[in-house]
């Protein structure tokens, strides 16, 4: 749904986005907004659409929507803003705040109070401390029946994902982490004597859905049991578009634990369901093709290569859908690039992965996606016959990761660069690369793969300049095997198995740090990625999404 900046919010009724026609569509104002309504309290993604077709209808009828109702609008369409567009939502949830104080609406107000605060680019200490604050207000009113447990479990449960998304950066995390859950478990108990309303019922399943994730960095299999309750509470009461975030957690979990029959088939579910075909996001059924195609790749058991091809191709085509926000469909492409390198389909994946280059800026934070499109890229134009082309993009990759914690990835796309210079005929290129590479194996103390560089150096100085010359880096390399492996190799061990170590490179959009979710609904473990630094896509998947 298409976002609106700050002057739309002067217009007496604000153009929606079109949203997702469901059913029949009335004809009378009053039963569009009756509508609207509804698919508001549902949580349902084409809300914002249907409150603007109920706007214009009443607008025509000569009739004026409440300051209520025109809340509740821009409430919707602030939770739709995505991408880009996520700017947008602060200054609508503000705004939508105003309306709901003037309908008299306290609880409410509260609500979209924290929504515009957690929707900040990035909220930090300053938010939660004004969250808290709100938290105490939203309790306050609902002792002195002014707020309904809906509004009050929805505010506190805001303040605990806001905290749950600052958990890396604090100097205590386990601790921070310890007290969030126990901050939730009281949630959970408050909710449920009022679990007979619709709203509270999605509040328990966003509260379990956040305790699943904070389990899963330290215990996976403590996080599986309040996912698969969120997961269950959501299909039950009929809403699968909310399920989606419950059900790429626990299907991230399950991969975690080695359980990939049951995440897959758990994702094909949710995929395949006729309410679900029409009730999802675009987004969201790109991200659960994506992660169906990581769980069959997990799998392993080389039977499923065109199942993926088939499901990110549709990843593609869900993502392009998306207005105002392309990194996923760069992700997608990306994969499905990958994905038909590692079937040797060449040129159709060289196809992919340019266009999936083309989308990452040269100085953005997409470098882990940038790094592994250019080196699948150069891996498909040496298996084309283009080693010239293959050792320009491998020397890029390799250029971009030197400066990256784990040296071994710099190593290999050294060397990788050295084996195509080599094949593109540039031994005196190709012997300076592997030069490069053996010291930053040595750098990464892994001396047998620094003598492989070696000894394939050696064998270009001896083209080039004799034996004598090539004895004495032979020697350099018996010195090297001598500290690592018993036998250091005689092939050149990176390009002997060039997708071996392309598949090693860092996934984009993860690992996520050791708190955060990644674009498949994965929590990560230690670490935060290859330069120590958390993508905006991992800090930020689903952050003001919550019941009404």
């Amino acid at each position: 749904m298409s976002s609106r900046s700050p002057d739309d919010l002067r217009l007496v009724t604000p153009q929606y986005g079109p949203g997702a026609r469901t059913g029949e569509e009335p004809e009378d104002p009053h039963e569009l907004l009756h509508r609207a309504r509804r698919l508001t309290a549902d949580g349902h993604p084409s809300a914002g659409g249907a409150w603007e077709r109920a706007a214009t209808a009443l607008r025509r009828a000569g009739g004026a929507i409440t300051p209520g109702d025109h809340g509740d609008a821009l409430d919707a369409t602030a939770l739709d803003c995505r991408g880009r567009a996520g700017t947008a939502a602060g200054p609508l949830f503000s705004r939508a705040a105003e309306l709901h104080e003037r309908a008299g609406r306290r609880g409410k107000a509260l609500v979209s109070r924290a929504r515009a605060l957690l929707s900040a680019p990035e909220p930090g200490a300053t938010a939660c401390a004004g969250l808290a604050e709100l938290g105490e207000r939203a309790t306050a009113l609902h002792a002195a029946g002014q707020a309904t447990a809906a509004e009050t479990a929805t505010v506190l449960l805001l303040r605990c994902r806001a905290r749950a998304d600052l958990l890396d950066t604090g100097p205590d995390p386990a601790a921070e982490a310890a007290a969030l859950r126990r901050d939730l478990a009281a949630l959970i108990a408050f909710a449920g004597p009022h679990r007979a309303a619709p709203a509270v019922r999605d509040a328990l399943a966003e509260a379990r859905t956040l305790l699943g994730r904070v389990h899963a960095a330290e215990d996976p299999a403590a996080a599986l049991a309040p996912l698969r309750a969120a997961v269950a509470d959501r299909l039950a009461e009929g809403r699968p578009w909310q399920a989606v975030e419950s059900t790429l957690l626990l299907a991230g979990v399950l991969r975690a634990t080695g359980e990939q029959a049951e995440a897959a088939a758990l994702l094909r579910a949710a995929l395949g369901t006729p309410a679900t075909a029409g009730a999802l996001r675009s987004a969201d059924r790109a991200r659960l093709c994506l992660a169906l195609a990581r769980t069959l790749a997990a799998a392993g058991d080389g039977t499923d290569g065109d199942e993926r091809v088939a499901l990110l191709a549709d990843a593609v085509r869900h993502a392009d859908a998306v207005a105002g926000d392309s990194g996923l469909s760069t992700l997608a492409r990306l994969a499905l690039g990958i994905a038909r390198a590692e079937q040797g389909r060449w040129r159709e994946a060289s196809a992919a992965l340019r266009e999936a280059l083309s989308g990452l800026a040269d100085d953005g934070d997409d470098e882990t996606a940038r790094v592994r499109a250019r080196a699948w890229l150069a891996y498909c134009a040496l298996c084309l016959g283009r080693p010239d082309r293959a050792a320009r993009d491998f020397a890029r990759a390799a250029a971009e990761v030197r400066r990256w914690a784990d040296r071994r990835h710099g190593a290999a796309l050294s060397h990788l660069t050295a084996h195509a210079l080599h094949a593109a005929g540039s031994p005196e290129k190709a012997a300076r690369a592997y030069e490069r590479a053996a010291d930053l194996w040595r750098s990464a103390d892994e001396h047998a793969a620094a003598a492989r560089s070696l000894r394939a150096r050696a064998r270009r100085i001896r083209e080039l300049w004799g034996a004598d010359a090539a004895e004495v880096v032979e020697r350099e390399a018996l010195r090297e095997a001598a500290r690592g492996l018993p036998d250091g190799g005689d092939g050149d061990g990176a390009a002997d198995d060039a997708r071996g170590w392309l598949r090693r490179l860092p996934e984009p959009y993860g690992p996520p740090g050791r708190h955060q979710v990644n674009v498949y609904g994965e929590v990560g473990g230690a670490g935060s990625g290859p330069s120590g630094r958390r993508r905006p896509e991992e800090r930020r998947v689903s952050r003001v999404r919550g019941c009404e």
